[in-house]
């Protein structure tokens, strides 16, 4: 029997799409809660509540909106369960995350014949892919078009696609559901919590789903908010789903949602971590108290920061989110993304490629809003660009950086 050492994980820098850093005071909650089952008072209690503050942080009176235990694709497979074989399903894609909802709805939406024909790819006939390129956003035009072509039951988008780093039409998206009667699907794991928008103020979306570990700056393996409209549950409602795990309506018990109303205690669904729900508890009070327009504006403007300074090292930024800076390198480091990735990451810099083509580098800033964190940022990738022969003069760009604070402390 081979017992192996104590597994040690150092301290890195998350500057990639997401997890991204959790903040010391989640931590902190996480590991001081007491051993408790499920059922305990005070994580029922505290599952209600954090109910409560994420319709506050989502902006919705959407009853049945709640956390799902897992991450991101937790969250999304419950959105996604309502959909059926045989429904009819536009996806709209833009990257790999946008294109790995499309492969969830069809294979939710593939028949026995269907699937059993590729199972791992299945091609349902009720389900059509509006693939957009690499690099360029879904517009509103583009839904509107594919809508009153095909009259889907479902239409399903990534609000912002961290493959490419680019931000979708929200606002075109909901217009053109509503105009069709569609019910739309919203991916926005990557936009809860760091774009300051409401919820409600979209009626074409009927599903939303997000996750922990980025905008909520929590821990991964927590809970993935979600939100579902009283449409989206009746209908869910008249058509069942195959699963129980992950079906909106059971999960909503445990966080005293039953038969579409709050109720004191929630029932039992499945186990809960008393350490999850302190740990999702506490981020979701922080972002409550720094408020999401406050945050918003405070990733435009580091967002700025960072894409201004690696533009200076002569990479040429195409993305447009302001979590995620995805990049070009100069021509001369051009095919050498996977090599710089890497030696970034070895060196306890957690900076990512693309996932698909064309290669490009993506730097994040997920919870390192303050000047020292971007600074960091700046000088690890200068002196990893600097080591494959760039040749930046890293005395220019720590001017540019300084520059860009000194205005905003003059500003305020």
């Amino acid at each position: 029997m081979t017992i192996f050492p104590q597994l040690e994980i150092p301290e890195t820098i998350a500057a990639g799409p997401g997890p991204g850093n959790t903040d010391p005071r989640v931590l902190q909650r996480f590991a001081s809660a007491g051993v408790a089952d499920h059922m305990q008072a005070d994580v029922l209690r505290g599952m209600i509540e954090a109910k409560l503050m994420l319709r506050e942080i989502m902006g919705t009176s959407n009853i049945h909106t709640f956390g799902v235990a897992g991450t991101g694709w937790s969250g999304l497979d419950v959105m996604f369960s309502a959909v059926m074989p045989g429904d009819k399903v536009v996806v709209f894609t833009n990257g790999t995350f946008s294109g790995i909802d499309g492969l969830t709805v069809r294979m939710k939406a593939a028949t026995a014949e269907e699937l059993a024909a590729n199972s791992l790819d299945p091609k349902p006939a009720s389900v059509t892919i509006i693939d957009v390129p690499h690099g360029e956003s879904v517009t509103g035009e583009i839904v509107e078009a594919a809508l009153a072509r095909h009259k889907p039951k479902w239409a399903a988008m990534a609000h912002w696609e961290t493959g490419s780093g680019r931000i979708n039409d929200l606002r075109g998206f909901s217009d053109a559901c509503e105009r069709h009667g569609v019910m739309g699907l919203i991916d926005a794991v990557s936009s809860l919590g760091v774009e300051d928008f409401r919820i409600d103020d979209f009626p074409g979306v009927h599903g939303w789903a997000s996750c922990p570990q980025k905008g909520i700056c929590c821990l991964p393996l927590t809970y993935a908010p979600v939100s579902f409209t009283d449409r989206y549950i009746e209908t869910l409602r008249a058509s069942g789903t195959r699963t129980f795990v992950h079906h909106p309506i059971m999960e909503a018990r445990h966080w005293g949602i039953i038969d579409g109303k709050d109720v004191d205690k929630g029932s039992y669904h499945r186990t809960h971590s008393a350490y999850a729900v302190a740990a999702f508890h506490e981020a979701l009070r922080i972002l409550l108290q720094d408020t999401v327009a406050r945050r918003a504006k405070d990733y435009e403007f580091h967002e700025a920061a960072l894409r201004d300074a690696v533009t200076a090292m002569g990479c040429k930024v195409t993305s447009n989110m302001t979590s995620l800076v995805v990049l070009n390198l100069p021509d001369k480091l051009a095919g050498r993304e996977m090599e710089l990735v890497q030696s970034c990451r070895a060196a306890g810099f957690g900076i990512w490629p693309t996932l698909s083509e064309p290669v490009q580098v993506r730097i994040g800033i997920l919870n390192l809003l303050n000047q020292a964190a971007i600074a960091d940022i700046v000088t690890r990738f200068g002196a990893a660009m600097n080591a494959m022969g760039a040749d930046i003069d890293m005395n220019e760009i720590t001017a540019r950086l300084d520059r860009h604070f000194e205005t905003a402390m003059v500003a305020q």
